[in-house]
């Protein structure tokens, strides 16, 4: 029993900062989507929980510090992964997608639900 014990809370102890990050949790575009942003794989994933595309993974990002993230947007509508970020400021979140080795970018501000 005392081994099982030490076993769980080692387990707990080794989960990373990711778990208290202030990204995690329920989002809504302004069409009314809900994303969930929740950790996965040492990365933090955002999936889309309503609207035409629910159940889509639509990003994973990583913390950079200061409420930034980056790493990659996918459009749920084309499936296309782009270079992206994310950057939270108290109750929204901003969602940027960038092509590749262009200026032609797209941001997209979600609220917390």
């Amino acid at each position: 029993m005392r081994g099982s014990i030490v076993l769980v809370l080692a387990l707990f102890g080794a989960v990373p900062a990711v778990a208290a990050d202030p990204i995690l949790g329920s989002w809504r575009n302004a069409a009314g989507w809900r994303a969930v942003v929740r950790p996965c794989s040492g990365q933090l994933c955002i999936t889309l929980r309503s609207g035409p595309h629910a159940g889509t993974r639509i990003g994973n990002v990583t913390a950079s510090g200061d409420g930034r993230y980056s790493g990659t947007v996918v459009d749920p509508a084309t499936g296309r992964a782009y270079r992206g970020w994310a950057t939270l400021s108290g109750r929204t979140v901003q969602l940027t997608g960038c092509l590749a080795g262009t200026a032609a970018c797209r941001t997209e501000t979600w609220t917390r639900r």
